[in-house]
């Protein structure tokens, strides 16, 4: 089965949110412009809008959070959070198959339609989507904490732009702290999204006679033969599976206790606890809950921050949809 390869670390999870976040050691991304309140005087309503909207949202349907972690991550990984992952059409980074699975628009756009009945043409969809993912946090069972706003909407969604910022499910530490560094990050916000079944596929060898068997030391082998009841050969790549199945939609520390149990989905995964530079943080997060929370926050924050456009650079957009043209 081919590999789909995911924005960040494909260390995924099927509509939940956590995130390995390590200790903050580089500066904040480009983040000047934005401030705190940035809508208090010319929309005071856009928060709470959003808010909302996300709220009502996952009462409905519990997978909403989990979608707009993923939606953010895929936005802020290619060319910064402008929220060019929105735009539809051909040849956009929405119609990239890394991003073909991607969830929660229909969430933005319903915030996007209130506040431009009330604010017209004042609320980036670029604000939206962070707030939105910052909500579902939230909603979720997880931390609230404030973020700054005043991004811009970039004009500018090329499929040509996804692939060079991804990191494939197959990927060593060395390689994805590498395409941290190129976002400013360090070993950070190492996020947990939907996977889906062809991104764990090559832990698996497969027989002349077609039967697959376990070939990866670091995956328990309780968990390798029900992961593949669960994919069986020749399984749709749009099939996902629960990282974390016993607590999927809530926001917690469940996915580094599965990782100390050798439960981690993807390698990529097992690699947080397999190599030391990583190792000491899992078992922390394990074991604490809070400590896992305050350092959500400050990753989220800096994630947020990648290459943001302010001032006078992108454009407002009327449909989160669509530029403005």
């Amino acid at each position: 089965m081919e590999k789909i390869p995911l924005v960040f670390p494909p260390t995924a999870i099927l509509y939940r949110l956590v995130t390995f976040v390590m200790v903050v050691l580089a500066p904040f991304p480009s983040s000047a412009d934005l401030s705190f309140n940035f809508y208090a005087a010319s929309c005071p309503s856009a928060e709470f809008v959003v808010r909302n909207t996300v709220r009502s949202a996952t009462s409905v349907d519990p997978t909403i959070p989990g979608k707009l972690l993923r939606l953010v991550f895929h936005d802020c990984f290619v060319n910064g959070c402008d929220a060019s992952v929105l735009i539809q059409g051909n040849g956009t980074e929405r119609s990239d198959p890394a991003n073909t699975s991607l969830g929660g628009f229909s969430v933005i756009d319903s915030a996007k339609r209130v506040l431009e009945i009330f604010c017209p043409g004042t609320v980036s969809c670029a604000d939206i989507l962070a707030l939105a993912a910052r909500d579902a946090v939230e909603a979720a069972g997880g931390p609230a904490f404030q973020i700054p706003t005043g991004r811009r909407d970039g004009r500018v969604s090329t499929a040509a732009s996804v692939r060079s910022n991804i990191v494939d499910t197959s990927f060593t530490m060395n390689e994805i702290i590498k395409v941290f560094s190129s976002k400013g990050l360090s070993l950070d916000d190492l996020v947990v999204l939907s996977a889906h079944c062809s991104s764990f596929s090559d832990r698996f060898r497969v027989d002349s006679k077609g039967k697959r068997s376990l070939i990866d030391a670091s995956l328990d082998g309780s968990y390798a033969d029900v992961l593949m009841q669960k994919c069986p050969l020749g399984a749709s790549s749009s099939v996902t599976v629960d990282n974390d199945p016993a607590t999927s939609f809530i926001f917690d520390n469940q996915y580094y206790r599965n990782l100390m149990e050798h439960k981690g989905l993807l390698q990529s995964d097992s690699v947080l606890l397999t190599d030391k530079r990583t190792r000491i943080m899992v078992e922390t997060f394990a074991i604490d809950q809070d400590s896992f929370f305050q350092s959500w926050g400050l990753s989220f924050l800096k994630l947020t921050s990648i290459e943001v456009k302010t001032g006078v650079e992108g454009e407002i957009r009327q449909t989160c949809s669509l530029s403005n043209g």
